[in-house]
């Protein structure tokens, strides 16, 4: 067998495993040897590159090259669907249909509502060609390469199962409940926001600019709509999506025909309360005309087809008893209440714990330990305390008091001017502040000692090895591994990931060290304007005031920060052991004030530069990149394509638009 013979077998072998494993749920190999042949193919690329594939299996790992997207035009647009809330709605809908058709039988296929992000994926001669985003339903984002890491979405079709040269078949990209749960577990440990939800971080996954990312994280698919140019005069939805699903596409779960308005109420009650068994996050029941013939007939509104509705549940809620209200202490100091209450189920989990908040959401429920409270997730994560069944409250039942001290160190709390929260102050003593502010200081957007994390630093905190971020420089392989050899070489790794550090730009060193209320754009302004950390440390509140972004609040907690000995003395020691306390000489040639107090929006995509490029070279030149239009928009860095939306709110405010030739003259930046 030739080379090229080999790679086309394994190519064909891998597919069918992927299908049974991802979309059949039935993997009839072990994960050893689909690793193996994965290898196979892999080595068989690397030697024979021209006989390499773009829709491979191989990669579905994905890149990790940054990647712009391309607005494309959608050959048919993806409207929106008109939505309803209750049975009447529905029998109306049914009516409507049936006078519609003049009375002529039909069948409504009835299926789930996904929660996640809708995608249109075209196919030619059974290859995945292109993968677009809703977008604004005329144009979406092209996204086809982080798609082609999402294994239950075929790259090949199936041989021999009678596909249509040409087609297009549309879905809802997902991220389900157990890769959800991982990626927040992940972001938590991190100190990174969570996402709300599975529809909000699938959304952000497929929009990522690495699709290595987008591989890691176990994004699902289900398809849903099939469309062809020359649709057979007798096509149904429900038979076109079974046939589908016999080409390799996961098709929606749990369809059914319904031949009444009673059918679909059936169908719509029983996946009420079955949905939560689900692996997806779902919100609702779609209900379809079943013939496209029909379909055709019925047509559409401005904005939605006749022939289509959408049932959405309402917001889940149970009811559960309040054990006790315990105290969480945040990064900055921050107290967080949190109800712990009998177990229930609640949008497919089980639910313990719900945020209170602060102490006014405590005080307007007026709760009282042993209350049955009322808990909702609906489209959040966290679940949340959203109110009191006072009937059930009896006599002599304790009342829930906002506590006044820290619950770590004992420390009297305070509240700061338009805070909701309450804070304890004691910023450099404090153990999970202290143990915070290092797993903040580590954090990839700030130091990024990757070898590090939450539960080590938890470690070496008891340990008695670091105290504080700068003891991370004194930290040894002999401290770390102690009588224990075998953590020679993960201790090592640490060592060299510390080391490493030193090299970081002063701009991240600034956010790093955790000034309060100083993000990581602040920090890059504030660092650009004071270029070094003497500077910084000795700038009066007038002088922090006069750099963009920094009002009163933030400009007094510099203040405070570097008043505070133990914090100056952290600072002093990071800059004896070589961290970067200035901006680079390379950084201060390339600084100039030309675009100062400008505001200026990054739109379309580019040849000459990435939009990375472009934002440095704007804050370089003392502008300030915006992500949205405004009437304070002093223009738009426009490149290829840039959506309709921006263009039209753009013209309607009069704000120019300027192209990359025009914007590099303006800076006197040479083009690459």
């Amino acid at each position: 067998m030739t080379p090229e013979e080999q790679i086309r077998q394994l190519t064909k072998e891998i597919n069918q495993h992927n299908y049974n494993y991802y979309v059949l749920n039935q993997p009839t190999i072990s994960d050893y040897d689909f690793d193996q042949l994965m290898s196979q193919l892999q080595t068989l690329e690397l030697f024979y590159p021209q006989f390499a594939d773009p829709n491979s299996p191989t990669q579905r790992v994905g890149s990790d090259l940054t990647q712009t997207f391309q607005a494309v035009e959608h050959k048919y647009p993806m409207l929106s669907l008109a939505n309803t809330y209750n049975e009447q709605d529905v029998r109306d809908f049914y009516s409507r249909v049936s006078e519609g058709l003049g009375g002529e039988p039909f069948e409504i296929c009835a299926e789930m509502k996904y929660d996640g992000l809708s995608i249109s994926l075209t196919y030619v001669d059974g290859r995945l060609q292109k993968a677009v985003t809703r977008g604004d339903g005329v144009r979406g984002d092209d996204v086809t390469a982080n798609v082609r890491t999402i294994r239950s979405i075929p790259l090949v079709l199936n041989e021999g199962t009678g596909y249509p040269r040409e087609f297009e078949i549309r879905g809802e990209i997902l991220m389900p409940w157990s890769s959800f749960d991982k990626l927040n577990q992940e972001r938590a440990e991190r100190e990174e926001p969570l996402f709300a939800n599975p529809r909000n971080a699938a959304s952000g996954t497929l929009k990522s600019q690495n699709s290595k990312v987008v591989a890691q994280r176990g994004l699902d698919a289900y398809l849903y709509y099939l469309l062809l140019d020359d649709m057979p005069a007798d096509a149904c939805h429900y038979e076109m999506l079974q046939q589908a699903a016999t080409w390799g596409f996961k098709i929606s779960q749990g369809m059914k025909k319904c031949q009444s308005v009673d059918d679909v109420l059936a169908f719509i009650n029983y996946w009420d309360t079955e949905r939560k068994n689900l692996p997806v996050a779902t919100d609702g029941i779609v209900l379809k005309v079943n013939s496209v013939r029909q379909q055709k007939h019925l047509g559409y509104t401005a904005k939605s087809p006749r022939w289509a509705i959408a049932y959405k549940f309402k917001t889940e809620r149970a009811c559960t008893r309040l054990n006790e209200v315990t105290y969480q202490v945040g990064r900055t100091g921050a107290i967080t209440p949190v109800a712990n209450m009998d177990p229930v189920l609640l949008a497919g989990t089980i639910v313990k714990r719900a945020s209170l908040h602060n102490a006014d959401v405590i005080s307007q429920l007026d709760l009282h330990l042993g209350d049955m409270v009322y808990v909702e997730k609906g489209g959040e994560i966290i679940p949340k305390v959203v109110g009191v069944d006072t009937i059930q409250r009896t006599e002599g039942m304790q009342k829930v008091e906002f506590i006044k001290t820290c619950p770590e160190c004992g420390t009297p709390l305070v509240r700061f001017e338009g805070e909701a929260a309450h804070f304890c102050p004691n910023d450099t003593a404090c153990p999970p502040q202290i143990k915070g502010r290092i797993e903040h200081f580590i954090s990839r957007k700030a130091m990024n000692i990757d070898s590090l994390g939450p539960e080590t630093v938890d470690d070496y905190y008891q340990r008695g090895l670091i105290h504080d971020v700068a003891d991370l420089y004194l930290l040894t392989v002999q401290d770390i591994c102690g009588a224990n050899t075998g953590r020679i070489k993960s201790a090592q790794k640490v060592v060299d990931g510390v080391r490493k550090t030193l090299s970081v730009p002063f701009e991240r060193v600034v956010f790093a060290i955790g000034i309060r209320f100083v993000g990581e754009t602040t920090a890059k302004l504030i660092a650009r304007h004071f270029k070094t950390m003497e500077a910084l440390r000795h700038a009066t509140l007038e002088e922090l005031m006069s750099v963009d972004g920094v009002g009163q609040v933030i400009a007094e907690s510099v203040i405070k920060y570097f008043a505070n000995p133990i914090n100056a003395s952290i600072v002093n020691r990071l800059a004896t052991y070589g961290v970067q306390m200035q901006l680079s000489a390379e950084q201060l040639s390339d600084r100039s004030d030309k675009l100062a107090g400008k505001s200026i929006v990054i739109s379309g995509v580019f040849a000459l530069h990435s939009r990375d490029e472009y934002k440095s070279m704007i804050e370089n030149n003392g502008g300030k990149n915006v992500g949205s239009i405004s009437k304070k928009t002093s223009f738009i860095l426009a490149g290829d394509n840039i959506g309709p939306s921006k263009l039209e709110k753009a013209q309607s405010l009069g704000i120019p638009l300027v192209s990359e030739q025009e914007f590099l003259a303006m800076i006197e930046q040479e083009e690459k």
